[in-house]
């Protein structure tokens, strides 16, 4: 079982896309790992920005489950339900899910970033293969025919989330008690 975990993981960090199309990886373990990783991306993301930013692993780990749910739900609705192509077939949203999951893999990389001087580099490396890894996962898990439309299906609900968490962000810090002197 362990074995099975660590093929899921290095095969996402590969960007084998015959990590998507084997539907043994798909079985009833897959949700665990896809959580798993999920997971285990939070923590990392955690441990290489404390050298900056003091946060909870705790938090950061819900954070990360409930940002694997948001990216399946934006790349299921847009990927299966608004701009499908004729060969994608109905695609169940565990799918997905699961295929979002192990997309996280490359952001374990981010418990190597110890030193000050490797965690934005490690940071902003990981984030970019995560996105190449999410573009294979969707265009693999929907069945579509370009990796541009699967690059869009990405994209799109990366702009949504950033939108979204940006306003958040913005609209909190307008709550904040500032007080000016003058």
């Amino acid at each position: 079982m362990f074995a099975e975990f660590l093929n899921i993981i290095f095969s996402s960090i590969k960007l084998d896309k015959n990590l998507y199309k084997n539907n043994k990886n798909f079985g009833e373990a897959a949700i665990y790992f896809a959580g798993l990783i999920m997971i285990l991306d939070g923590v990392a993301g955690a441990v290489a920005a404390n050298t900056f930013v003091k946060t909870s692993i705790g938090v950061s780990g819900l954070t990360a489950i409930f940002t694997w749910l948001v990216w399946a739900i934006f790349i299921y609705v847009i990927g299966v339900k608004i701009f499908p192509d004729k060969e994608t077939t109905v695609v169940p949203f565990k799918k997905v899910l699961i295929g979002v999951g192990y997309a996280h893999a490359p952001g374990l990389i981010r418990f190597f970033a110890v030193t000050p001087e490797l965690v934005i580099p490690i940071i902003f490396l990981t984030q970019f293969w995560i996105f190449a890894s999410l573009i294979i996962s969707t265009k693999q898990i929907l069945n579509l025919r370009s990796n541009f439309k699967s690059f869009g299906v990405v994209f799109l609900s990366f702009l949504i989330i950033a939108i979204v968490s940006v306003s958040f962000v913005m609209s909190r810090m307008e709550a904040l008690p500032i007080s000016s002197y003058s």
